[in-house]
């Protein structure tokens, strides 16, 4: 088997992986709540084809599981669904605590949308006949502080795209700052995050503003309900009511 035969068969690997882990991971998510999206949902049209006018108000359900694996490293898994789209998508990433200040997450995405939300985003009648499917390679670091009580964080990221007929690199800068506050004896954690996205050939593409608060409400689970605007060059803009479930498994150490 040459490398070019290697590459495609891996790549068919992840994609079973990844149809068979989004259901999974999202019927989790409707059995216990609402649902909605973190910092991981997708949704891009190819060479952003679009007229670029007008918004979509996209309620959007998704749940996170992080498990421990070691004193400075964690598994997560995640399942999304933007539901006025109709688009899954799934994602796993280890994140590693290399110091206080700074973690090193590998990770990777995949997301599929039909043509119907192509179509809706691109803001054109009939333009897309088939669905969409995209695999992402990542890896960012992420710079996090302390400051009278704000958590500010910087995280830089590279991003692989395995398009249906290209590859391309992409690069992701989030700013966010989070706050904890006491409300009846429970910590809760306002938030707030900016997001620019540089996309090789086609330069600042996407922008994101994303805030929320995350309320824990049992030792290992917290809700997440949040907003985001996302403006992307080509398609219009998209209002993301989101709404997640964070379980965290206990450690054995």
């Amino acid at each position: 088997m040459n490398r070019q035969e290697r590459t495609c068969a891996n790549a068919r690997v992840l994609a079973r992986f990844a149809r068979y882990l989004a259901p999974g991971v999202l019927a989790a998510c409707v059995v216990v709540s609402l649902g909605a999206p973190c910092a991981a949902q997708e949704v891009d049209v190819p060479n952003n084809n679009g007229r670029g006018s007008g918004s979509v108000t996209a309620p959007t359900g998704w749940v996170e599981l992080i498990a421990p694996v070691q004193q400075r490293v964690d598994v997560k898994l995640y399942g999304f669904y933007i539901g006025e789209l109709k688009a899954p998508s799934a994602q796993v990433d280890a994140t590693i605590r290399v110091t206080r200040f700074l973690s090193i997450t590998p990770s990777y995405l995949y997301y599929s949308i039909p043509a119907s939300g192509l179509n809706e985003l691109a803001n054109v009648s009939h333009g897309f006949t088939r669905n969409l499917e995209e695999h992402q390679f990542r890896i960012d670091g992420t710079v996090g502080f302390s400051f009278h009580k704000f958590e500010i964080s910087d995280r830089n990221m590279y991003v692989r795209r395995f398009l249906p007929t290209s590859e391309i690199n992409r690069y992701r800068n989030r700013i966010a700052v989070a706050h904890p506050l006491t409300v009846k004896d429970h910590i809760v954690k306002p938030f707030a995050s900016y997001e620019a996205f540089h996309d090789q050939g086609s330069g600042w593409t996407k922008n994101r503003v994303w805030t929320g608060v995350t309320v824990p409400v049992a030792r290992y689970v917290s809700f997440q309900p949040s907003y985001m605007w996302e403006g992307t060059k080509g398609i219009k803009d998209l209002n993301y009511l989101m709404f997640g479930l964070i379980f965290r498994a206990s450690s054995s150490r």
